[in-house]
């Protein structure tokens, strides 16, 4: 999991299929841009993103500018919008009613799940175009913090995070210098920001102080590979889940970093993991459920996984 064998063997979970796309909503060729950015020709999907609205899976589909939904009831798919934008991160505004959208073409979207209806948040910051905003995530003040990944790497260490108040339109830059920043996730006391560097291959951590600077920056947890970080999560005891994308696993660290669990997918499945979302916390109290619900790109294939505690989306999911 780290540069170094952990001291205790951490424990292996194997996720299960819960769910494909269906053959009528797989294509035979991916979109321009999509390819245009070093992935392969004729994919017939690439899922992405995943967040579960009012008893729906939502994920984008990268390779062809789409929003997919999954009925939790009755595993019925759906094409909410195909609108030939590149849509990478999905996030859930409780307070605003919509779905967060980072497009690497038109930067932070929001969508009305029930109406449809498309808008644009966020499209420059001070006059100048964004890279290619890649994830995104809801903070308890209502601000959204997003990452600009675009094509940087250990050659161009230019990929930025930022910070942005819908009500008042402020942006602030929090990081500058990293290298393909791509999933992020907040703890739980909301001062402590984790950014997947994913051609770093490692986890950053980034103090967040009162003041809104940063000081102290580094690096949570490193790994091995072709790939590196891509999104993460939370659970309700502060144990961070990273999807390890072209590795096929996700691995679980304690707070302090210790390694806990791998999670791997089932044998026949891709490498691709992308992103992963909690179930719904149907027993009531603070937190999410205990299932977490992972998009296997590679396959078309969305797995679950049963944990031992429940999960956390963010202090704005439940009124703290």
């Amino acid at each position: 999991m780290a540069n170094f064998p952990p001291l205790q063997q951490p424990q292996v979970l194997v996720g299960e299929v819960f769910s494909r796309v269906p053959e009528e909503h797989r294509r035979s060729q991916s979109t321009y841009a999509f390819v245009r950015h070093g992935n392969k020709g004729g994919v017939h999907s690439f899922l992405e993103g995943p967040v579960i609205v009012e008893g729906k899976l939502y994920m984008v589909d990268i390779a062809h500018g789409r929003i997919f939904a999954v009925d939790l009831s009755n595993n019925s798919w759906d094409v909410v919008i195909d609108y030939g934008g590149q849509p990478n991160g999905l996030a859930w505004h409780p307070v605003r009613k919509e779905i967060l959208i980072a497009d690497r073409k038109n930067g932070i979207m929001g969508l009305d799940p029930k109406t449809k209806e498309l808008k644009t948040v966020l499209v420059t910051i001070n006059g100048e175009w964004f890279k290619g905003p890649n994830d995104l995530v809801v903070a308890g003040d209502g601000s959204i913090l997003f990452t600009d990944q675009g094509t940087t790497g250990l050659h161009d260490p230019t990929g930025r995070v930022y910070r942005h108040w819908p009500d008042t339109g402020r942006t602030d830059i929090i990081i500058s210098n990293g290298p393909s920043p791509n999933g992020l996730l907040l703890n739980k006391e909301e001062n402590l920001l984790f950014v997947g560097m994913t051609r770093d291959n490692s986890v950053w951590h980034v103090p967040l102080n009162a003041d809104g600077n940063v000081t102290r920056a580094g690096r949570f947890s490193s790994y091995y590979g072709l790939g590196g970080p891509d999104g993460m999560t939370l659970d309700s005891e502060g144990n961070l889940f990273v999807c390890i994308v072209r590795l096929g696993h996700i691995f679980v660290h304690a707070p302090d970093g210790s390694p806990l669990a791998r999670i791997i997918m089932p044998e026949g499945l891709g490498k691709s993991v992308t992103n992963l979302t909690w179930s719904v916390n149907e027993e009531g109290g603070e937190g999410e459920g205990k299932t977490l619900y992972i998009t296997e790109s590679d396959s078309g294939t969305v797995v679950k996984v049963d944990w031992n505690v429940k999960g956390w989306l963010g202090k704005i999911y439940y009124g703290s």
